[in-house]
Order: structure tokens, then sequence, then C-alpha cells
């Protein structure tokens, strides 16, 4: 068994994790259930802004909270101080209603509403993540029509593959994301945004993929666009005060998973932003990096309820769970993997090699297959690690199947911070038909 954060057994034999006995998690709050361990989150956002500090280098250290977004992980966020990245309306409204600094906000997306632009102007956030023209003609007439100025960063493609799945591959040359910056289209924008009365260039971004185990493509990235710049600052006298490389730093879902540490992803990319600074005539910009599944990913779990069981002989034995692709699609959607253990028994040793099954009606809804476990049977507790990012964020109502309610621990104390959807919350926005033919 791996050991996440401050996850440990205790002496009851049961799995701990924030000084929290998680049968009685279980007991208390339900299943399923995300359970997120808050120091080992803090520890990794600590461990981010510690090493920019020690190099001397100024910089935004943003949590991307696609990764997972509520109130009280915006305001954790707040706490440790952290900038936050939001890609919808709804995320900044989530920011927004968590009192989140607004001039630390950060707004992404490859497709932007009028109405999301206007509620980030209206709001007057930090800066806007322009990502093509269509976007940065609206929203120079949106803010010529408000007489408003915004500061902004173009995302640019490099044309760097990282080594990830082809689904969440985002830097390379054909992408939904960014201004290409091979083929001409950054050097047009940048042009078309000095050139406006409304907009300030801040800087670029961009963003290589997901889920990465080397430094490799941040350091080509930065050689790339670094090259660009000073190309730029000769034709456009344009000097960058922000470059930002984006985020996608690994962490380990199971054995075969080798990350770095969060100190040597930092040292390697200011490393070379700085020699390649240093070799041209532009003065050194801040550096900005969005870790968000490196900050949540490993401190959160999933608590489930095993039920019924099914072999097929000499083929497979399946463990049904009282969850799956409603609380967690990644499995279905990317092949996803996981390690887990029964939380009521974690040290026991293995005796059979079981795959779990998740409950709703479909034959990919599979948790994990072939996993080693001691005999299991209904009631018992499965405890899946490192579900704390795009598990909640995605999750789905697929079968009328309520999301889980989200639990932080710490120091020994839970507390609720998203509750457990009920079957009237399910039915809450659904019109009759009788009303709805009456209301035509």
């Amino acid at each position: 068994m791996h050991f996440y954060g401050t996850a440990s057994v205790n002496n009851k034999g049961h799995l701990e994790i924030g000084g929290v006995d998680t049968m009685e998690l279980a007991a208390h709050f339900g299943t399923p259930l995300y359970v997120y361990d808050v120091e080992l989150i803090r520890k990794r956002a600590r461990g981010f802004k510690k090493t920019f500090e020690k190099l001397g280098v100024t910089a935004q250290v943003a949590y991307a909270s696609k990764a997972f977004s509520s109130i009280a992980m915006v305001q954790v966020a707040k706490e440790e101080g952290l900038s936050l990245d939001v890609v919808s309306g709804g995320e900044l409204y989530t920011a927004l209603k968590a009192e989140f600094p607004k001039d630390r906000i950060h707004f992404h997306g490859n497709n932007k509403s009028a109405e999301e632009l206007e509620m980030a102007l209206e709001h007057e956030i930090g800066c806007i993540v322009v990502d093509n023209f269509s976007e940065l003609s609206l929203l120079e007439g949106l803010c010529s029509a408000r007489r408003q100025k915004i500061q902004i960063l173009l995302r640019v493609t490099p044309g760097i593959e990282a080594h990830t799945h082809d689904y969440i591959l985002t830097g390379q040359e054909d992408s939904k994301f960014g201004f290409d910056l091979l083929n001409g289209q950054a050097e047009r924008a940048l042009n078309q945004a000095l050139e406006s009365d409304w907009i300030e260039v801040l800087g670029l971004h961009c963003h290589i993929g997901s889920q990465i185990f080397e430094t490799t493509g941040f350091i080509l990235a930065a050689r790339k666009i670094i090259g660009q710049l000073k190309n730029w600052h000769a034709s456009f006298d344009f000097q960058p005060s922000v470059l930002n490389l984006g985020g996608g730093f690994g962490i380990r879902y199971t054995e075969e998973d080798t990350p770095l540490p969060a100190s040597v992803y930092v040292e390697e990319i200011v490393t070379e932003v700085k020699n390649q600074f240093d070799d041209s005539n532009l003065d050194m910009p801040e550096v900005w990096i969005e870790p968000g599944r490196s900050l949540v990913g490993d401190a959160g779990t999933t608590l489930y309820k095993v039920g019924s069981e099914k072999e097929v002989p000499d083929i497979r034995k399946y463990l049904a769970v009282d969850g799956g692709m409603s609380d967690n699609i990644r499995p279905a959607l990317y092949d996803a993997k996981y390690e887990a253990v029964l939380a009521n028994r974690p040290l026991e040793k293995p005796e059979e090699t079981v795959s779990i099954a998740g409950k709703c009606c479909e034959s990919g809804d599979m948790l994990i297959w072939d996993l080693p476990l001691p005999k299991a049977g209904r009631g018992d507790i499965l405890a899946v690690f490192c579900t704390g990012a795009y598990g909640y964020s995605m999750s789905n109502n697929y079968n009328r199947i309520p999301r889980p309610a989200v639990v932080f621990v710490e120091k020994g104390e839970a507390r609720l911070v998203i509750k457990r959807e009920t079957y009237e919350d399910l039915i809450q926005f659904d019109v009759p038909l009788q009303e709805a033919i009456n209301n035509k």
C-alpha cells in the first residue's frame, strides 16, 4: 500500500486520513464520498511557492480550478496565497462567491461567451488568457463599448508534443487551443492586440499537456517561445512582463507513474527561462505556472461501499460498488488507472484478484481492473486513491444518480464542504408535461 499525504493505518486497523478514521467518515457522511487531505494540498502549494522564492524569481502559482472547484477549495487556495485559473462563468462565479482576490483571477477557455467576458470585465479580474482571433475581436469590442481596459495573455501553441494521453495534448500544432507559434498566427494576434487602445498584453501563455513526468517538454516550449519573443522585441519593441508556462505536472496514480517533485519542475523551468533571457536584450519577466492535478489529485480519496459480486469461472470476479462513472468518469474516458484498498482492512494480505465495477448501466463502467484484495463482500468500504482531480469536477447524474458529498479532513477534523445531492435535487428543474403544455 502506498500512503499519500497524511494517510495511515490507525490502532483499529482502519485507513485514516487527516487524523480521521475513514470508516467513521463513511458511516457519518455516507458513500460514495470524496475525502480531501487538506494538509497535503497546503504542502504542495507551499512547495511550488517556496521553490520560486528560493530561486529569487517573481512568480505566480495559479491553482487550475478545473481540477476541482468549490467555494471551500478556492478559499484554501486563497489562504495559501495562490492565484486562480477559471475556465467558465461558473468557475468565475464560484471564485467571486469565495471572495477570492479578483486581481489574481485568470480567465482561460477557447470559447468564452460575450456574457462571460462581460462578467470578467464587470468584476475587473486580473487577466484574460485570449485563445483565438474571434475572442480577441469580441473582447476588444466589449472593452471599447465599456471604455474599459483589460490585461491579457495570448495563449500560444509552440508545437511541443508532451508524452501523455492523446486526448489531453494541448501544446502541439494541431490543437483547438491557442494561436500557433509556427505558422504566424501568434505574431498576427500580438500585432492586433498591441494596436488596441483597450488591451494591454502582459505576455504569453502556453500549456503543453497533462500528467507529464519529465521537464523536457517545458524546456523546449520555453526555448521556442522566448526565441519568438526575441524576434518580437526587435520588430514590435514588445517587452513581456509575464511568461506563463502552464501546468500539467504529473502525479502518482499507480506504481508505474514516476512524477518529479514540484521543486524539480520549477527549478528546471526557471533555469531555462533565466538562461534564455540572459542571452537577450529582454528583461526577465514574471514566471507563472498553473498546477491543478498536482495540487489536489493525490489529496483526494473516494470511499465506496461494496455491493454485489459476480464470478465468471476461469475468467474474472467482479465486485460492484455504489458509485462508478457518475463520480469518476476518467477510467471510461481516458482508461485511467487507480489503486485501492479496503478501508476497514488496509493491511490485510490480498487473497484474490477482482475487478471493480460501477453501478451505472454501461458495460464500460469499470473503475479498476484486476485489483488484488483481501476477500471482500457486501458492506466493506473500498478506498480508491488519487481521485482529487477531475473526479467531482467531471461527475454527472447519469442514470439519475445523485452526486456524492465532499469532505475536507485536516488535523483530526472533518468538514462537509459539498452536500450530497438528493433525489429531490435531481428533479428540481424538471417541468411536468401538463405544466409545460400550459406554459408554452
